[in-house]
């Protein structure tokens, strides 16, 4: 038996849930879908994982928590920490979904979406077939790692599957991280606080880079765990860039891990790919429905829509506008209003008045041009940075 919504979102994470109460706010009573519940994939998160924007509740001077998903709650205040954990996480957006009766149903994987010609979606389910007139793609990507291409990926463990670090540093006094950014620097983070020896094979040098976007360079949070690592660990970090690696061999002595040209490095650990994730807009339910332009799935700026299927929406971390990545929570979030207001005009239902906080507080950016032409008045003091050599010293060191 088929179902009518008017409005289905794919997803009950905080972009999920976050255009869901946005929607809630206009009259629309959205229906949320997800394959494994509510929070699911923050409940997956290592033990000793955390966000790495803070929390702090200051809404009554107007400044929203930045891990928030609506204008009036704060994980700071629901939680009583900074940087919560993902079981922490997970429990603030249960309590939200809570709050504000969400209806979530859980699990229903969803496989396909369908546009029908006569307007509005089928939804393919593990529930049976549904129909919605909107639908809001906001599947995360925690769920499928990018294994970087890399023959014989397999034998590696990427990040994302690793439950508890204590866990992996049983397993050997060395380790190579492969990939340099948020999550390599925070694996080797975790080696080094248990005493653990690390190589750092990336392909850049991103601890180095010095972006106005924080998702092109390190967090403050990571480069302070960095410099106390550095100078506090009983462990020890090297870095090597141009580490293009391709290809991942078990031998005897543990792993070997090689370049492109060939060069290879032996690991006695299995390698920890940090290679990061695939785009939830590459999903095999939606593959094909969005606009590609430069490789990259295009949204209209109106409304973070399908150019080709009117009605089909995205909220979540792979947005991009005007090459800017809104991937943080504080970021996406930031177009739930815009969303909504789309989808209660088309309904003809009110949309200024019951949006007028999510506008006033910065949940419904429309000037995208703000932050294309984002740059800090004070150029950034230097920074010491670690000691760097390149790949085809690392057999020789």
């Amino acid at each position: 038996m088929k179902m009518k919504d008017e409005v289905l979102i794919v997803g009950a994470g905080p972009a999920g849930l976050g255009c869901a109460v946005a929607l809630h706010a206009c009259g629309v009573r959205a229906r949320v879908l997800d394959g494994a519940g509510v929070g699911a994939a923050f409940a997956a998160w290592p033990r000793q994982m955390r966000l790495l924007t803070p929390s702090f509740h200051s809404g009554n001077f107007g400044c929203v928590d930045l891990n928030a998903v609506t204008p009036d709650t704060s994980p700071a205040d629901f939680l009583h920490t900074q940087h919560p954990d993902g079981r922490e996480y997970a429990r603030y957006l249960h309590a939200l979904a809570a709050h504000y009766e969400i209806e979530v149903e859980t699990p229903v994987r969803v496989t396909r979406v369908v546009p029908l010609n006569s307007g509005g979606f089928s939804l393919e389910t593990s529930a049976g077939m549904r129909d919605a007139r909107f639908v809001i793609w906001a599947a995360g990507e925690f769920a499928t790692p990018d294994f970087g291409g890399i023959q014989g990926a397999g034998l590696c463990r990427h990040a994302s599957r690793v439950a508890d670090w204590d866990e992996v540093a049983a397993e050997g006094k060395s380790f190579a991280v492969v990939g340099g950014y948020e999550s390599g620097i925070d694996a080797a983070i975790h080696l080094m606080e248990r005493g653990k020896e690390v190589v750092v094979l990336s392909r850049g040098e991103p601890w180095a880079m010095d972006d106005p976007d924080p998702s092109r360079s390190l967090s403050p949070r990571t480069r302070d765990r960095l410099r106390a690592a550095l100078l506090e660990a009983p462990g020890r970090v090297r870095f090597f860039k141009n580490a293009n690696i391709t290809r991942v061999e078990r031998h005897e002595e543990g792993y070997r891990l090689f370049n492109d040209e060939g060069t290879a490095f032996a690991c006695p650990t299995a390698p920890l790919l940090c290679t990061g994730f695939h785009s939830a807009l590459e999903a095999a339910p939606v593959r094909g429905l969005w606009e590609m332009r430069d490789g990259q799935p295009l949204l209209s700026e109106a409304a973070d829509e399908s150019t080709l299927h009117p009605g089909l929406f995205y909220s979540g971390p792979s947005l991009r506008h005007r090459g800017m990545l809104f991937c943080f929570i504080y970021k996406f979030r930031a177009r739930f209003g815009i969303v909504a207001r789309a989808i209660a005009q088309r309904m003809g239902l009110e949309w200024e008045v019951p949006l007028a906080k999510w506008r006033e507080l910065g949940f419904m950016l429309e000037d995208l041009s703000c932050c294309a032409e984002c740059q800090c008045a004070v150029e950034a003091e230097p920074e010491v940075q670690p000691e760097v050599l390149p790949y085809a010293a690392v057999v020789a060191v």
